[in-house]
């Protein structure tokens, strides 16, 4: 609610926090008692906040849409998550759109708003709906809202019904059946417990092998790799001072410094600083080769 707050702070989060009044039915209650505004009453709010920045007029604008608000929140109730979450990105979309909206554009505030109410309830959508995501592309995220709605009945589509889809949405077939497989599957954790039931489906941990390495070679590469950074410590302890603090600021600590930037502390050219660090690798090197 972060974002919504840095409108106004003087807001009261009641009316945008459903949970905050109690009920989902007494918030929805309240927000259907407050009056809808007239056209020529909406534009002078909506001039006084483009102008004057006016957040008395802002929130008026707002209050009188928070029912458009549960009306399309009302229409993504299939996606399994609560009522009063999606009410409330809702609502930080509805107050991006006041914060937008021009009303010398001709058009309501509550078609404008349609737009960044949607957008914000898809995000929210998008990141809870699973634990894995199911959609990263343009393409992908109009699958997600729109392939529910475009099948025609329960279990998988036939090929006809994929590239009937496919052509009403201006998207790969592929992508319809590779969305539609993603909508079907479940989340499995990797490591669930064994359940006594045999018919039971296995946790991944069951049967994905690691082909990559036995214990044995596992136990080789950690221990060598041990003593490269044993190697690694002695081979930086036994460099002079200005070398060891080079190839510290240059490739061991977060912040790097340039070769330029050393060159001018050291009072030498970027050149020289290259070769010190050219020369204390070499050491470094050997120490490793040998360990």
């Amino acid at each position: 609610m972060t974002q919504a707050l840095a409108l106004n702070q003087n807001f009261n989060q009641n009316w945008l926090v459903p949970s905050a009044l109690g009920s989902l039915d007494a918030y929805i209650s309240a927000v259907n008692r407050v009056p809808m505004l007239a056209g020529e009453e909406e534009f002078e709010l909506a001039q006084k906040v483009r102008q004057d920045n006016d957040l008395d007029a802002a929130k008026r604008m707002i209050l009188s849409h928070l029912r458009f608000v549960v009306h399309v929140a009302r229409g993504y109730q299939g996606y399994g998550l609560g009522m009063a979450d999606l009410i409330q990105e809702g609502n930080i979309g509805l107050m991006k759109a006041v914060k937008r909206f021009d009303p010398d554009q001709g058009v309501r505030l509550v078609s404008f708003a349609v737009h960044w109410i949607k957008a914000e309830m898809h995000e929210f959508i998008l990141k809870n709906w699973r634990i894995v995501k199911v959609a990263t592309t343009k393409a992908q995220r109009k699958l997600f809202f729109n392939l529910r709605k475009s099948k025609k009945r329960l279990g998988w589509m036939n090929n006809e019904e994929v590239n009937t889809v496919a052509r009403e949405l201006n998207v790969e077939p592929a992508e319809v059946r590779e969305m539609e497989a993603r909508l079907n599957g479940h989340d499995l954790a990797f490591d669930a417990p064994t359940d006594s039931d045999d018919d039971a489906r296995p946790s991944p941990v069951a049967y994905l092998i690691d082909d990559h390495a036995s214990p044995a070679d596992a136990l080789e590469l950690d221990d060598s790799s041990g003593h490269q950074l044993d190697a690694l410590r002695e081979g930086l302890a036994g460099l002079d001072a200005r070398s060891r603090d080079i190839v510290t600021r240059r490739w061991l600590i977060e912040k790097t410094a340039t070769l330029q930037e050393l060159a001018d502390e050291y009072k030498v050219s970027a050149e020289r600083i290259r070769q010190i660090e050219a020369n204390a690798f070499k050491k470094i090197k050997g120490l490793l080769i040998a360990a």
